[in-house]
């Protein structure tokens, strides 16, 4: 994120001592990965963009991560409602990712069940993805074929034919996609999306298409057999569309909301209302964002966290025109 950039002024951050956060990404490398969010060989699939562990690029505060942050400054940084919420944890975990090849066909666990399952102080996971880049054939698993029954899909978890009840679902840019915990899904090859999440990395793979099983790539069938449902999750958004400039809502759901920005020169204010953290990840051209005398700028597929005790803000295009995915927490 070099050219990312926060300068901090006197008065700033709300007791942050810096209101704009710029985020260093983390990439992962991932069989099934591509080399559009970095060349690399081993290919990248993924690159996490702003989570518990997420470091502050540039600033005063540059090289703390946000769980120290938000353990040591809790509303400043979470903001009110999210604090009362979940105390001093960073709730939330942001992604892009870029699939060349099919990933696993998995599924995660209810807060309930993760706490039962894992650790008594673990998230659940439930996730959405708004496609940013698709091929004429793009295509994910999601859900179960209609009339499934609860025995047909343990059977086929347990011998290895999962693919073969799960449902397709052909996807297009600009779409978006809830996944609620429990709910049996897949990327396919040729798309590059936004994920966001419960900060959690709990999955249960139930298929992975013949590839070898290793420490870190395991299959968990009863694990997968216990938590997937018959449920319906519902079908991908028509193409989100926010007008030539103005906001409109991709994603809602208890744990996470999910907005599309787009934005010109004119400065589009926006608000934290001092309760939510924003997490502002560019997607297409060039913006800035504007706290008091803070500007950070964001590039393409650069991410920063906007403090809850921000309160009002504004973002514009440094050219052009520009959009921005924004996620936060209801409130």
């Amino acid at each position: 994120m070099e050219k990312a950039r926060a300068e901090e002024v006197s008065g700033s951050g709300q007791g942050l001592g810096q209101s704009l956060l710029p985020l260093e990404p983390q990439f992962r490398e991932r069989v099934w990965g591509g080399q559009r969010l970095r060349a690399s060989d081993p290919p990248i699939g993924e690159a996490w963009i702003a989570f518990g562990d997420s470091v502050v690029a540039t600033g005063p505060l540059a090289g703390r991560s946000l769980a120290g942050l938000a353990a040591e400054h809790g509303p400043a940084l979470l903001g009110s409602s999210v604090h009362g919420r979940y105390g001093r944890r960073f709730p939330l975990l942001a992604k892009l990712l870029d699939c060349a090849d099919w990933l696993s066909v998995q599924v995660h666990p209810t807060d309930e069940q993760a706490r039962r399952m894992v650790g008594p102080e673990e998230f659940g996971k439930t996730e959405a993805w708004f496609f940013l880049q698709t091929t004429p054939d793009a295509r994910i698993l999601l859900g179960v074929r209609p009339g499934t029954t609860a025995v047909e899909l343990a059977t086929a978890i347990r011998e290895g034919r999962v693919a073969e009840v799960a449902a397709t679902v052909p996807v297009h840019g600009g779409e978006a996609v809830l996944i609620p915990a429990g709910t049996l899904h897949a990327l396919g090859p040729g798309l590059l999306l936004y994920e966001i999440q419960q900060e959690s990395d709990t999955t249960y793979r139930a298929y992975d298409w013949g590839r070898p099983q290793s420490t870190g790539r395991k299959l968990h069938i009863e694990e997968s057999v216990e938590v997937t449902t018959t449920d319906g999750p519902g079908e991908p958004t028509s193409p989100v569309v926010a007008g030539a400039t103005g906001t409109a809502d991709a994603i809602d759901c208890p744990y996470f909301d999910l907005d599309l920005a787009r934005i010109g020169a004119t400065p589009l204010p926006l608000d934290t209302g001092g309760r939510s953290f924003h997490i502002l990840t560019a997607i297409e051209g060039v913006a800035e964002i504007e706290a008091g005398a803070e500007v950070a700028r964001l590039e393409r597929f650069e991410t920063a966290l906007v403090a809850g005790a921000t309160g009002t803000y504004r973002v514009r295009a440094a050219t052009g025109s520009a959009t921005l995915l924004k996620a936060s927490v209801p409130v």
